[in-house]
């Protein structure tokens, strides 16, 4: 077994690019939900009525960069071979699993989004930056926009948490090289 240097992926596995952005935003995503979840019973008198909802928007936004990113390099890069041991009814699972979290992903994000700027504010990032108010305002935006994200980030969760027991499935019971592969770990060629 060898681990890979290349930036880039290859017929058989992930470069460190995919690997890296992969499991960097599925800690934030998992990081931001119970954020989220612990924002929603602060009252206005807990200390961090501010500054959590600030730190979960701030993360937010440099989640959906990093999703544009991720889906810019995935246009641009090949996707390894689907391992032989997966037949047809598995690659067309994984891949409307894999739609459906991209999908709930960027639902989950924008909906944050328009609940931020509801008021017209623009979104402060980390003192980074400024992202702007959304120029389309409606009513019951904010209520709107929050049903949304979180239905949409709950479903991602709960998709995310499939998505991770079907790799250790694969791992530990169907014994192929599907997790190795978002390590990064391949079979060493002589």
């Amino acid at each position: 077994m060898a681990i890979t240097t290349r930036l880039r992926n290859d017929a058989q596995s992930y470069g460190w690019m995919m690997i890296g952005i992969h499991w960097l935003m599925a800690i934030a995503i998992i990081g931001l939900y119970a954020l989220g979840l612990y924002i929603v019973d602060l009252t206005y008198y807990d200390p961090e009525y501010k500054t959590m909802p600030n730190l979960h928007r701030s993360i937010g936004i440099l989640v959906l960069i990093a999703l544009a990113l991720r889906l810019a390099w995935k246009i641009g890069d090949r996707t390894p071979r689907p391992l032989a041991s997966h037949g047809p009814l598995v690659r067309l699972a994984t891949g409307a699993a894999h739609g459906l979290l991209y999908l709930l992903m960027l639902v989950t994000l924008v909906a944050g989004y328009l609940i931020s700027t509801a008021d017209g504010r623009p979104i402060e990032v980390f003192d980074w930056f400024q992202v702007p108010a959304s120029p389309l305002q409606y009513d019951g935006q904010e209520d709107i926009a929050g049903w949304v994200h979180y239905w949409s980030a709950t479903a991602l969760i709960a998709l995310a948490g499939l998505h991770a027991l079907a790799a250790l499935k694969h791992h530990f019971l169907d014994k192929d090289a599907t997790l190795k592969r978002m390590f990064g770990i391949t079979k060493e060629t002589t």
